[in-house]
């Protein structure tokens, strides 16, 4: 039964060596403790974040890219795990171990503890022969003849001799008879001895039985995490060649967003440059008004992509809402742009007079649908579209825009 154990323990060693292997190569810095308070906003910063970086890359290289930041997500906690795991493997093991050395120990002092009992079965029934000589000497009538031979005794010395001869056999048969007895309780007590410590030996060989089982079970499950951590490292490095193959591709994506950006402020430059301005805006500040109810998801200005690592200008000021949520016009004007504009998805732009000798105008991509049509003219707060994902964009938002001569500038310094 030892021996059976001890193969086993050989196999979970040799299984735990190999998801050591695994997990050596694989193992990267735990993740860092969070501030619990600041998760949701954390959170939400962060996908917002993430969302705007993935807003000017081809489909391919959003899909691979995604996949990479999940696996990336992934890695520290499945590195954690795979540790933990392993820690426990380590504990079930050196707990089978022990409980292989306390059966064994058990087992050998069961079988002391038997030898014991046998050796003082064996002097029980010594001297049981012993005492059952005196009784078939008695039964016999030897005992009559030793009186007879007192009564029979010629002399004094004679006498002497016959009665010192009854003492010495009537010493040995009451030392006979104690030792039986004190024989037969020194045997029973190593029989209990020999009974509770194969007992022992019993319980002693299941426990060991049962952490050799759980270490396995462990090992099972060490396995399984490094089979599921080498999966994500395997779709992190499948999503970085995809995402790599893609930055040619990204790049130029990027490139006619820009030159689409371009080609739109010589429109509203051309607008500003009619002769038809319209009024003169008094004051940036707190001229328009919000165009649509959410919070900020990506500002204004450049952009680091964490992945491409290559700096990208961001023309305008992200809203996230809904999809089919109302967008507003953010000051009275009128429109002279509607339709499709390539990754701006659906484009609505507003004319809204001349700031310091610059024509002023707002924009809105990314539209479900627009609810105006060029040449319109709109008022303040006046419903012009709803919020969709149209164009270059990863999920329902407003892209909204303040251009100058064409030139964006920051909105949030107008609202």
């Amino acid at each position: 039964m030892l021996g059976r154990r001890s193969r086993s323990s050989v196999g979970i060693l040799a299984r735990l060596a190999a998801v050591g292997a695994a997990g050596l190569a694989l193992l990267l810095a735990g993740p860092a403790n969070a501030d619990t308070s600041d998760d949701k906003r954390r959170v939400d910063r962060e996908l917002a974040q993430t969302s705007a970086n993935l807003e000017s890359v081809t489909d391919r290289a959003k899909a691979a890219i995604t996949q990479y930041n999940q696996a990336t997500a992934a890695l520290p906690g499945a590195q954690t795990a795979l540790a933990e795991a392993r820690g426990r493997v380590v504990g079930a093991q050196s707990a089978a171990r022990q409980a292989e050395r306390e059966a064994a120990a058990a087992e050998a002092a069961a079988q002391d503890a038997t030898r014991e009992y046998e050796a003082a079965a064996a002097e029980v029934d010594q001297t049981r022969e012993e005492i059952s000589g005196f009784v078939a000497a008695a039964y016999r009538g030897n005992n009559i003849a030793m009186i007879n031979a007192i009564i029979d005794s010629q002399s004094p010395s004679d006498l002497l001799n016959s009665v010192g001869y009854l003492d010495t056999v009537a010493e040995r048969r009451q030392a006979a008879l104690q030792e039986f007895v004190a024989g037969r309780m020194l045997a029973r007590q190593h029989s209990d001895r020999a009974d509770a410590a194969r007992d022992k030996a019993v319980r002693a060989a299941d426990a060991a039985q049962q952490a050799l089982d759980a270490a396995e079970a462990e090992a099972d499950a060490a396995e399984q995490i490094a089979d599921s951590l080498q999966a994500i490292v395997v779709q992190q490095r499948t999503a970085a060649a995809i995402a790599d193959s893609e930055r040619g591709a990204v790049l130029a994506q990027y490139n006619n967003l820009k030159a689409r950006s371009d080609q739109l402020a010589a429109e509203l430059r051309a607008v500003a440059n009619s002769g038809n301005s319209g009024r003169t805006v008094p004051a940036s500040s707190g001229y328009l008004q919000k165009p649509v109810s959410g919070n900020v998801s990506s500002g204004f200005g450049l952009r680091f992509h964490p992945y491409y690592h290559v700096w990208r200008f961001h023309t305008g000021t992200d809203f996230s809402a809904p999809g089919g949520a109302p967008i507003v016009a953010a000051a009275e004007g009128t429109v002279v742009r509607t339709g499709w504009a390539g990754g701006y998805g659906n484009y609505t732009c507003i004319h809204h007079g001349m700031y310091q000798k610059r024509g002023l105008a707002t924009c809105y991509a990314h539209q479900s649908v627009i609810l105006v049509s060029t040449g319109a003219n709109v008022r303040r707060g006046q419903l012009i579209g709803r919020v969709g994902t149209t164009g270059v964009s990863t999920g329902n938002h407003l892209h909204f825009e303040v251009r100058l001569d064409g030139a964006p500038v920051n909105p949030m310094e107008w609202l």
